[in-house]
């Protein structure tokens, strides 16, 4: 029996996730979670064998969850199911540890496959949207990337500073260095961009 987590924000998405996988006769829904935060504490207090994790979600993403799974070193493996076919989203999936990276719209028995297929140490990844994540790399850094999310936010300099426990002109110089990687004419136009290409 393959033991899965469930994180998604959306109650009916996640009610309709359970109630698909429960048909399946090896897959087992051992905990539902409905924000990172909640994911994390259950991925650690239940050590799933699979957790299926939506990218956007309140507290923290399903990229930092899967990131913080894999700095310790925990053997459950990351299924991320998301609305958002962005190569920028996938890289930085695979890199915070993710085996598989299915769309929302997929057929259902994909899902339960991937799962299986994760489960017995294998990948499952769309093959455009593989091709297309290495043909553009992410020019930010995480600390830019933090920086214009939260400017992105409607933070203040001073806010995103105090914050994240920088000084003022440094958080300024990472923006400063966003907005020139990105070509783009002010903050709000750097996050625009980077959110298109899946990179914030």
């Amino acid at each position: 029996m393959i033991r899965v987590l469930l994180a998604e924000d959306q109650a009916m998405v996640l009610g309709a996730l359970a109630s698909l996988l429960s048909i399946e006769s090896d897959l087992e829904v051992v905990g539902r979670a409905g924000d990172g935060v909640d994911a994390l504490r259950m991925a650690r207090d239940l050590t799933p064998d699979v957790l299926v994790t939506d990218i956007e979600m309140p507290g923290m993403s399903g990229l930092e969850v899967a990131a913080a799974l894999k700095a310790e070193s925990q053997a459950t493996r990351i299924v991320m199911l998301t609305t958002f076919a962005r190569p920028g989203y996938l890289r930085r999936a695979l890199d915070a540890g993710a085996s598989a990276y299915l769309l929302k719209d997929s057929p259902s028995e994909q899902l339960a496959e991937a799962i299986r297929r994760v489960a017995a140490g294998g990948r499952v990844i769309d093959p455009t949207l593989a091709a297309e994540a290495w043909s553009e790399a992410d020019p930010l850094t995480d600390r830019e990337r933090q920086v214009l999310r939260l400017s992105a936010e409607g933070l203040s300099s001073a806010d995103i500073a105090a914050a994240l426990s920088l000084s003022d002109g440094t958080v300024r110089n990472y923006l400063s260095e966003a907005i020139s990687k990105l070509g783009a004419k002010n903050r709000v136009d750097a996050a625009n961009l980077a959110r298109a290409k899946g990179w914030l």
